[in-house]
């Protein structure tokens, strides 16, 4: 073996040991894995109204507010889990409902690009107060003590519920990276789950390092209400997208549904 292919085959040897094996079906990530799915069961379903391009759902004490968006339709409504209006509160056309949370016996209503912050008595739905918000308004909820909002990027705000100052921010992630347009939000039991719009996934994630726990594929699930319908006959079918997200600690159920959906559905997850 001349100097010339000795070298060579040195070279290919050292080359073919430094080689990593291509990204595949069959390669798995074990230091950083894809959040596992969480699978779930269709409990019953409910009457959801059509004309509500939802932004924001809340479930206390068995009542149900809904938060509706799209400018000169966009409302606050107090209703019963069959759909049965008991207040509606609409606003000014100026204003675009977007995410809903109560504490502390007040409810919270964002908006969009306005700016404004909307604080209701919970309990006659009667306006006591308006604060002023930084970023667009998506999706809020609330961890007992601080307000968590949403903006359509990858942040969950944490915010004082009475100045509206921000206290801390955490960035949503799964193993690809930070993951936008997180919009309706719920906490539950210690993690918080959020809708991510214009897709069929909802985030179960870590409300401390925004890390996603875990996915739920919602896929197919307005064609399991057994509603004799066509979507696209509905009011703004394009932007008939999943959204709405509110859960019910005594029987351990979420109830789901999407902006201009004829149903909302209780879902129990299996893990």
């Amino acid at each position: 073996m001349n100097f010339t292919r000795f070298c060579f085959c040195l070279l290919f040897i050292f080359s073919a040991c430094n080689t990593k094996q291509p990204a595949g079906d069959d390669v798995t990530d074990t230091e950083n894995p894809s959040p596992p799915f969480i699978s779930y069961s269709v409990v019953k379903v409910y009457p959801h109204d059509t004309t509500s391009y939802t932004e924001g759902l809340e479930l206390v004490n068995n009542t149900l507010y809904e938060s509706g968006g799209n400018y000169g339709a966009s409302k606050l409504v107090q209703k019963t889990l069959d759909g049965k209006i008991e207040k509606s509160i609409p606003l000014t056309k100026q204003y675009f409902g977007e995410g809903i949370t109560i504490l502390n016996n007040k409810l919270y209503q964002l908006t969009w690009n306005e700016h404004k912050v909307f604080v209701y008595d919970a309990s006659t739905l009667n306006k006591i107060n308006e604060l002023s918000w930084p970023y667009e308004g998506w999706g809020m909820t609330n961890n007992g003590k601080h307000l968590l909002i949403s903006t359509g990027s990858s942040n969950i705000y944490y915010v004082d519920p009475e100045t509206f100052k921000i206290l801390n921010q955490v960035s949503v992630s799964d193993n690809y990276g930070p993951v936008s347009n997180v919009n309706e939000l719920e906490y539950v039991n210690g993690v918080i789950y959020a809708n991510v719009y214009q897709t069929d996934l909802v985030l179960k994630i870590d409300p401390k390092t925004g890390n996603v726990l875990g996915k739920i594929d919602l896929s197919g699930l307005l064609q399991k209400s057994g509603m004799n319908y066509n979507v696209q006959n509905y009011p703004g079918a394009n932007g008939n997208v999943l959204n709405g997200i509110a859960y019910d600690s005594t029987k351990k159920v979420f109830y789901i549904t999407g902006k201009m959906w004829p149903a909302m559905f209780e879902i129990k997850l299996n893990g």
